[in-house]
Order: C-alpha cells, then structure tokens, then sequence
C-alpha cells in the first residue's frame, strides 16, 4: 500500500531540513516533499548523499526534503547488540566497509572496535534539537554529525562529541543545549517515529515522495538506486517532465556545500571518480580547495579563491 501524507506540526513551508539555502526558490512552496527516513547510525543513509546533492542541484526547485529519523528500527539496537562482545562489532564494521567499497563514500567501520556505544537517542534528539534553529542548521547539523562519525571515528552518542558537532555546525549553543532537553524536541522525535509506524517504513533508508495533492498517494522506494530511478518519481508525481536547473561549476558547487566528497563531484557532474579527482586538484592547484584525505578516498573543503 502506499503511504499516505500526514499532517504535523512541522513547518510545511521550507522543510524540517533543507539543502540549498542559497537556491533563489528555496522559499518558495514547491510542488513535491521527500520524506526521507534515515537513522544516525545508517551508513547506507551517508552513501546516498551524492545521488541526493544531485538531485537538489538538478531538480531542488521542485521539491523539498523532510528528515524523519525512524527511530525503532534495527539500528536503535545495534549500541546495546554491541554490548554482548567484538563479534558483533566486527560484523557491523564490515557491512560499513562494504558499503564504502560499494558506493564510494567512505565510512570507517573501525569505529564500532574503538568505542563503547550508548543509545543513539541521544544523537537522534540532537538532530532534532538542531532543527529548532531552522531547517538549514538542522542540515548542518546532520551533515557534521555523519562526517564525525563516518570520516572521523567519532563516537556521536557522547555529549561532548555532539557539542562539539553543534559548535562545528555554527549552531547557536546555548540554545542547542536547552532544546536538547526541551520537551519540544522530544516531542519532533515522537513524531518521526510514530510516523515512521504508521506509513510502515520497516528499513533505512527509505524516500517517499509526495506531491501537493493531499489526497494522492506518496510512491515510496526503499534503499539505493540508480539517480534516474528518483528523476522518474518525480516526473511521475508532477505529471509533466521538470526542467533541469542551468549547470554549475565544480567550484561553485563546493562553494555552496563547502565539505564533499570526490565521488559527491563525480556523481553531480557525471564525471568518473578519476576525472573528477582530476579537476579537484586544479582547483587545490588554483588555492581555491584542500584537499582532506579519508579511508577511503578524498574529501574537498572550499577555502575560496
């Protein structure tokens, strides 16, 4: 069956997590809403993040994103699996290798054998934390949060880890810190995880696209696929086909996302890794980027000209 719209309290107007606060139409209704389930500690909701970029560069005039964290699935329950020995650590570490091998965006699985782990509850109420402070901190926020775990080793269900997430995502922290234990991100919370239960979402991550049309039905597809596959969602619920946004450069495109990975550039510009690795380095040459080396691969940080 497919799932239905909800209503909540979320702002409909701009999205709980926006990508593109430099578009010009980012304040604008747009036509379609991506409800896009993911959970903290999803490795395979990191790895979709250039076919994602692609898509708000290409088509972000369309739609606009709303994260739902889904709270009760498998992944809640990997901190306390931990507990029971390294065995079970080392298995989750090797799917985050695979899936690094696999798609290209690195994740170092080595981090579930440096840490003891916690509930990711705590990072789960601060994404939503951030969010109280707009849908582009909120962005932020969550992009810090995965670079930290993912790229850095860090262990995010630690307080001080997540400050200084907060810090890096030039959050406001004091407010941070008293909308951590606000009753109204607990509140978001909730309200992700019971909607999560009512549309049947069962497996991270999960997109479901939505038109305007309150009465339509969402189409919702579950898991990696290739970019055409969410270009034909789109069409399919506007009805009509979209009108690809004017191209970008490379140097703009890190620009507005400041911190990417080689494979996020290959993607957008349907390059090969290699070729755009290439380009990458001209603009390094040029000053205009650094270059940070991770497990697997390079990632890009915009420095300006």
């Amino acid at each position: 069956m497919k799932p239905k719209a909800l209503h909540s309290s979320c702002d409909n107007e701009h999205g709980i997590c926006g990508l593109d606060p430099e578009h010009p139409l980012q304040t604008k209704r747009k036509p379609l809403e991506i409800y896009t389930f993911i959970d903290p500690l999803c490795a395979e909701c990191w790895a979709f993040e250039p076919i994602l970029k692609k898509l708000q560069v290409e088509y972000g005039a369309y739609f606009k994103i709303r994260f739902l964290v889904a709270g009760r699935l498998q992944a809640w329950n990997f901190c306390q699996e931990t507990k029971k020995g390294l065995a079970k650590k080392s298995e989750i570490a090797k799917v985050w290798e695979k899936i690094a091998h696999e798609t290209g965006m690195s994740c170092d699985g080595d981090v579930w054998l440096e840490h003891e782990w916690s509930s990711p509850y705590k990072a789960s109420i601060a994404i939503k934390a951030a969010e109280l402070q707009g849908p582009h901190a909120g962005s932020r926020f969550l992009r810090k949060l995965r670079e930290y775990l993912f790229l850095e080793k860090k262990n995010i269900t630690e307080d001080e880890i997540i400050m200084n997430c907060a810090e890096s995502a030039h959050l406001d922290l004091e407010e941070f810190k008293k909308d951590l234990e606000s009753p109204l991100a607990k509140k978001a919370l909730q309200c992700d995880i019971k909607t999560t239960n009512e549309m049947g979402v069962e497996v991270v991550p999960t997109f479901v696209f939505f038109n305007n049309n309150v009465d339509e039905e969402g189409l919702s597809i579950t898991g990696l696929y290739p970019y055409h596959i969410y270009v034909q969602m789109i069409e399919e619920l506007l009805g009509y086909t979209p009108e690809k946004a004017e191209p970008i450069s490379i140097e703009e495109f890190l620009k507005r996302y400041n911190f990417v990975a080689t494979i996020e550039v290959a993607v957008v510009f349907d390059l090969a890794p290699e070729e755009a690795e290439k380009q990458l380095k001209l603009l390094k040459l040029q000053q205009k980027v650094e270059a940070v080396p991770v497990k697997y691969g390079t990632f890009w940080r915009y420095i300006g000209s």
